[in-house]
C-alpha cells in the first residue's frame, strides 16, 4: 500500500503540486477573509456565554449563603427558646434555695443564660446583616446578568447575520479546497498545513515576482 501510495506521489509533477498548492492557497485565503469579516464576534460570543454562566453561578452561590445563614439564625433562635426556658425555672429555684451557696450558683446560672441570649442575638443581628447584602449583591448582579444577556442576544443576531450571508461561500470554497487536496502529495499537503497554521497571515505558498517573495 505505501509503495502504491509513493509511486501515486512521484507521478505529481513538482509544476503540478505547485499549481495546486497555489490554487489551494488562494481558496483558503478567501476562507480567512470571510472570517476576518466575522471579526471577533464568535470569540466575544463566547466570552459572553462564560460570564453570564458566572455570573448564574456567583448567583446560586449567594442564595446558598443565604439559605444557611437563615439555618444559622433559627439555630440561634433555637437556642434563645432553651436560655429563656433555663431562667425561667433557675429563677423558679430561687424562690425555694436554702443557703447563700445555692442562691449564688443559681444567680450565676441565670447571669450566664443572659449572656448566652445576648450573644445569640447578636449573631442573628449579623447573620441578618449579612443576608441583607449577599441579597443586594443578589439585585445587583441579576441587573448585570439581563444587561449582559442583551448584550449577548445582540452579538448573535449579529454574527448570525454574517454567518448566513457568507455560509455559502464558505462551504462552496471549502468544497473546493478539499477536491484540491488529493492533487497534492501527502508529505508536501502536511508541510503546507503546518507552515499555513504558524505562519501569522495564514500563507503556507506565495508567488515569486522579481525575485521577491510575495
Amino acid at each position: 500500500m505505501a509503495n502504491n501510495d509513493n509511486k501515486s506521489d512521484q507521478t505529481l509533477s513538482v509544476e503540478s503540486r505547485l499549481k495546486s498548492l497555489y490554487e489551494l492557497q488562494t481558496l483558503l485565503s478567501q476562507i480567512d477573509r470571510i472570517k476576518t469579516v466575522r471579526g471577533e464576534l464568535p470569540l466575544e460570543v463566547r466570552d459572553l456565554e462564560d460570564h453570564i454562566e458566572g455570573l448564574r453561578t456567583r448567583i446560586e452561590n449567594y442564595k446558598m449563603e443565604i439559605e444557611e445563614l437563615r439555618k444559622k439564625s433559627v439555630s440561634e433562635k433555637e437556642k434563645i427558646n432553651e436560655a429563656q426556658t433555663k431562667i425561667e425555672k433557675y429563677k423558679t429555684q430561687l424562690d425555694n434555695v436554702r443557703n447563700n451557696r445555692e442562691f449564688d450558683l443559681l444567680s450565676k446560672e441565670i447571669e450566664f443564660q443572659t449572656l448566652e441570649i445576648e450573644l445569640c442575638e447578636k449573631h442573628i443581628n449579623e447573620y441578618g446583616r449579612a443576608i441583607e447584602n449577599k441579597t443586594h449583591d443578589i439585585s445587583v448582579t441579576e441587573e448585570n446578568l439581563c444587561d449582559q444577556n442583551h448584550i449577548l442576544a445582540d452579538k448573535k443576531a449579529e454574527l448570525d447575520e454574517i454567518v448566513s450571508e457568507t455560509k455559502q461561500d464558505e462551504e462552496r470554497l471549502r468544497e473546493q479546497a478539499k477536491a484540491i487536496e488529493p492533487r497534492i502529495d501527502a508529505r508536501t499537503l502536511t508541510a503546507f498545513k503546518r507552515i499555513r497554521k504558524n505562519a501569522r497571515n495564514g500563507l503556507g505558498i506565495v508567488y515569486i515576482q522579481r525575485n521577491a517573495c510575495g
